[in-house]
């Protein structure tokens, strides 16, 4: 059967037509091609045609004029629309035509360079004469010299450039000296703090480059983004061309809604997405249909793929010759490197991942994605959905909701779930706090020179470093005057670098078979937890927090393990008091607490719970920048609330969080993931109602000082959301689904509550 065929008759299966509640198609568009341009080099045209590549897509041909011109460029097309071959067609040729040339690709992930290394490799065994090599922290001490003496393209990323490479560069001065194009692969990841932090690293990057007398073309690839120049143009600070007009052709793919059924229909309970996400991959595996699940956790893609082996077990037709693997952070990395190939060369036929796959890495021809449960955001979404249908043909993506009231609202709305428009990617490469730390960096790299440019108020912050004793000015030039390597002190990501390290014990094995971050540690192999790897099942039976060592035997138990985390919020300094006229707020350092005491045994299949255990491991501290609004009686949003009843006040406070967390990055050019909320009825410190927006950064890197100042803009951008917006009694749009709020009346009256205190909070009657 073709695979349309397949997909239908899965669709009209009666085990799950009744709950789809919507479908959509998008029909199949042909593309618009063009010949190769005629200056391309014979050699690269005929290992194009020998991978039956004989023409371009057109915006393939659109990116190669604008960087053979050297003008930075940026392309945003959708999934599997060929961006690899947008930046790899003009790189080639200049390294071609220029034997001395090199380039610098970078990816957010591993996982992307390995995919490109392998994609390039292809290339070079088909008659290319270039080097290509990956300097990255799985990259051997023995291949590293190596790769900065003789590599054409270097694969990186931008923690290695950060750490390994730019402070290290007066070993790449052959490579700086020639460096000819910079590629930035999956552009739309570097947003808010992280984004900030790598727009810097490429500032540092464009100096070393210069000092070497190298003015490099950047190539920017990203999925589909609400703002792609604006973004493109923050992240290298330069003009740049947008091409955006899609020519590759689009295979027909349905995308369906999918609730699961009740089976308690007075308290709401559905079935569990775990569950009917596998029977929906087993639907397609079944009928040869290549399919990626994604499970959005660690220990739900542990057990999902596991439930979907378990149902193929078949001893006599070896699981029908149909391999499925999960693939998730803390894989080793070749364990990573043999899945991904798996799926390439078709020797697995399924996949059950976190958003480890979500980026463009080239994962063969897959033709279903069943997306179990809202990813976080809506191009998180797309991005997922686009897994499916990178080789044409029909493919299908099935969002299975969950129980939350988000999922739920889309299942009630789908129309808004299609036509909302995409996320906008915002970041602030001027923040202070992420500044200072990369100015230290440049000073260590290159003494900076009077009227240098970096950022708006270098000679600012470079005064305020030399007060501090690590920079000092002399003949003009502030130099690095401390012992530090300030790279090391400085994560792009978090601040929690230190991973620890999983060791099978079983019978004195004593092999490593993963990692994990400390934070993570705490909450999923704590002792007596579950781990499960690959399939397989251990037990904890001790996690040395202080040596970075968890010790794990194999089991076999039927039960897997869930922590219950409690977050606490702590005021430790009242630094500056504001007042708005209708609200106050207080700015100060808080420790945000968060604990695993206690973890739950859930039965596999039934996922009942079969009973508790105690964790006895140290809380999770973290001492940040909070802004602490405060709601207290004669102020305008004090007395709104003083008219309600302790529900509506809760449903009031948690609506304006819910906004808060969603229109201040905004105004702070952050992403929303980089700022926590808590709403208390009574605030045990202040003793008033008050929710707190705080820096999900260790330290804080001035989010909470800059809403400080925009509060009132704040305040009248959340009272106009929530009066322009259409619904009833409360959505996703405005302050949350209704049914996100306990209690009843909560429920029922949250917007109407959330409009009386937000209206107060901006000035304006109701």
């Amino acid at each position: 059967m073709e695979a349309k065929d397949v997909i239908d008759s899965i669709l009209d299966d009666p085990a799950f037509a009744p709950f789809v509640v919507c479908r959509r198609t998008m029909e199949a568009l042909p593309g618009n091609f063009v010949d190769f341009p005629a200056d391309l080099d014979p050699r690269i045209a005929e290992s194009l045609r020998a991978k039956g590549v004989d023409r371009l897509y057109s915006h393939q041909a659109a990116v190669w004029e604008a960087a053979r011109a050297g003008r930075h460029v940026a392309v945003v097309t959708p999934t599997a629309s060929g961006k690899t071959l947008c930046y790899n067609l003009p790189t080639l040729q200049a390294l071609l035509e220029d034997e001395t040339a090199r380039a610098l690709y970078l990816f957010p992930t591993k996982a992307l360079s390995q995919d490109q290394q392998a994609e390039l490799n292809e290339l070079a065994l088909g008659g290319i004469p270039v080097k290509v090599a990956t300097y990255d922290g799985d990259t051997p001490e023995s291949l590293r010299a190596s790769a900065r003496d003789s590599g054409r393209i270097v694969i990186s990323n931008p923690d290695m450039l950060h750490a390994g490479v730019l402070p290290n560069h007066p070993k790449w001065i052959k490579f700086f000296s020639r460096l000819r194009y910079v590629v930035i692969d999956e552009a739309h990841a570097y947003r808010g703090v992280f984004g900030s932090h790598v727009a810097n690293v490429v500032r540092r990057l464009k100096r070393i480059a210069a000092f070497y007398g190298s003015k490099p073309t950047f190539i920017l690839c990203s999925a589909t983004i609400g703002n792609p120049r604006e973004l493109a143009e923050f992240l290298i600070e330069d003009e740049v061309s947008l091409v955006s007009e899609n020519g590759a052709p689009r295979g027909e793919k349905r995308v369906v809604v999918y609730n699961p059924p009740l089976v308690d229909a007075v308290q709401g309970i559905r079935r569990s997405t775990m569950t009917e996400s596998q029977r929906w991959a087993l639907a397609f595996l079944r009928a040869g249909v290549k399919t990626i699940l994604f499970a959005h956790s660690r220990v739900r893609t542990e057990v999902v793929a596991s439930y979907v082996n378990e149902a193929l077990q078949n001893v006599f037709t070896d699981n029908a010759r149909i391999r499925v693997e999960a693939y998730r952070g803390g894989l080793l990395p070749n364990e990573r490197r043999e899945i991904e190939k798996g799926l390439r060369d078709g020797s697995v036929r399924g996949v059950v991942s976190t958003n480890a796959l979500e980026l463009g890495i080239d994962i063969g021809g897959l033709d279903a994605a069943v997306v179990a449960g809202f990813p976080g955001s809506f191009n998180s979404f797309w991005q997922q959905a686009g897994r499916a249908g990178r080789r044409g043909g029909s493919s299908i993506a099935v969002f299975v909701a969950s129980s939350s009231p988000l999922d739920q609202f889309v299942c009630r709305n789908p129309d808004w779930f299609f036509e909302r428009p995409s996320e906008e990617a915002r970041l602030d490469a001027d923040n202070p706090y992420v500044l200072t730390d990369h100015v230290k960096c440049a000073a260590f790299e290159l003494p900076f020179r009077q009227g240098e440019r970096f950022g708006p108020d270098i000679e600012g912050v470079l005064s305020y470093l030399e007060e501090d004793g690590v920079v000092r000015k002399a003949a003009g030039k502030w130099h690095w005057a401390d012992r530090s390597y300030p790279a090391e002190g400085v994560s792009l990501r978090s601040a929690t670098a230190d991973n620890v390290v999983i060791v099978d014990a079983t019978k004195g094995r004593n092999a490593v078979i993963g990692e994990m971050d400390r934070p993570s540690a705490k909450e999923l192999i704590y002792e007596n937890a579950v781990y499960i790897h690959r399939g397989r099942q251990f037990l904890v039976k001790s996690l040395d927090i202080e040596n970075r060592r968890c010790l794990v035997e194999e089991a076999d138990v039927n039960y897997f393990t869930d922590a219950l985390v409690k977050t606490d919020i702590k005021p430790l300094t009242e630094d500056e008091r504001f007042g708005y006229g209708t609200a106050e707020a207080v700015l100060g350092d808080v420790l945000v607490r968060s604990q695993a005491a206690k973890f739950k045994k859930i039965r596999f299949h039934t996922h009942e719970n079969i009973g508790y255990g105690d964790i006895d491991l140290s809380e999770e501290e973290t001492q940040t920048r909070a802004l602490a609004f405060l709601f207290p009686a004669g102020t305008a949003a004090g007395d709104a609330l003083a008219a309600m009843d302790a529900a509506s006040v809760g449903a009031a406070l948690g609506g304006f969080a819910s906004l808060a967390r969603r229109i201040a990055p905004m105004y702070l050019l952050c992403d929303a993931r980089d700022l926590g909320v808590a709403e208390r009825v009574r605030d045990p410190h202040f003793g008033v109602p008050a929710v707190y927006v705080y820096d999900r950064y260790p330290g804080g890197t001035g989010l909470a000082e800059a809403l400080a100042r925009r509060a009132a803009s704040l305040f009248a951008a959340a009272a106009s959301a929530v009066r322009s917006c259409s619904c009833a009694s409360g959505c996703p749009s405005c302050v949350g689904a209704a049914d996100e709020f306990e209690g009843s009346s909560a429920g029922a009256d949250a917007k109407r509550a959330s409009s009386a205190l937000l209206a107060a909070l901006a000035g304006k009657s109701d």
